[in-house]
């Protein structure tokens, strides 16, 4: 059995830490960790991409080369896990010695870990194992409306707690929507990030009592604002700044963070010949 041991420092440590320790081949594109592994250890890829402060996403699609066990840190201030497990299984435990609870195919997994006890996944070895995460860090939330939520929802036990259950089918459309965005750079992000939200939305309307009434509007006005997205995509960024000038560079950014309430915009510098 293998061990494997993650500082949940940020994205850059998590995937230099794989790289290190499956001996991997790692890339980054457009704000994308690609980790490629052909190895003693494993064999697949490992993706992952931070689209704000408050979300971000991995996915293992691997064949592990014996069984093995990722103890992720954790501290009091833990992002919330969701976990769907589309192929193969992977269990879970806080602590080495915790209880171990199964995500299955086609299940989610909630984890909230508010402690310094590790959260441990398995892996069985020689099994093609596939899985996505979304990690929601609902502390300093920006967009008060989803995030302060979630953590009404999510938080309001005591302790570390886990839910499995099956995974709505609505989430699994979303994920595959997630991994097939054809578009590219700033506007493939805006459209990944929509995704993740929604998916955080739906997440929240199966776990709200009363809440079905109020995410209606919410998902109409997300599915809105991913087809106008696509819509915007059919131009090239140069395409949508030519011609209007240096007020234009300026405003059209702003325009978009507003509409979008997306504040990494204010961060992407828009290049001009």
């Amino acid at each position: 059995m293998k061990k494997l041991y993650l500082n949940t420092g940020g994205m850059n440590t998590i995937f230099n830490d794989l790289k290190d320790s499956l001996d991997g081949t790692l890339t980054l594109e457009n704000n994308q960790y690609n980790l490629v592994i052909k190895s003693k250890n494993a064999n697949g890829i490992i993706s992952g991409i931070t689209l704000n402060q408050q979300i971000s996403y991995l996915q293992f699609d691997v064949v592990f080369n014996d069984d093995m066990v990722l103890s992720m840190e954790s501290f009091g201030n833990s992002p919330i896990l969701f976990a769907y497990c589309h192929e193969g299984n992977l269990s879970h435990s806080f602590g080495i010695n915790g209880e171990t609870k199964k995500i299955k195919p086609n299940q989610t997994g909630i984890i909230r870990n508010i402690s310094n006890i590790n959260s441990v996944f398995y892996f069985e070895g020689y099994k093609h194992v596939k899985f996505s995460m979304i990690c929601s860090n609902i502390h300093n939330a920006e967009h008060k409306s989803l995030f302060s939520d979630l953590n009404k929802i999510f938080c309001k036990n005591k302790g570390n707690y886990i839910y499995t259950g099956q995974q709505n089918f609505k989430i699994a459309e979303k994920i595959r929507e997630f991994n097939t965005v054809p578009q590219k750079g700033v506007v493939k992000n805006l459209l990944k990030q929509r995704i993740l939200e929604s998916i955080l939305e739906i997440e929240l309307d199966q776990h709200t009592y009363g809440y079905v009434k109020g995410i209606k509007p919410i998902m109409t006005l997300a599915n809105k604002q991913i087809k106008e997205l696509k819509r915007i995509s059919s131009f090239s960024v140069v395409d949508l700044f030519s011609g209007v000038g240096l007020a234009g560079r300026t405003y059209f950014p702003r325009l978009i963070k507003e509409k979008y309430s997306l504040s990494f915009v204010n961060n992407h510098t828009i290049k001009t010949s």
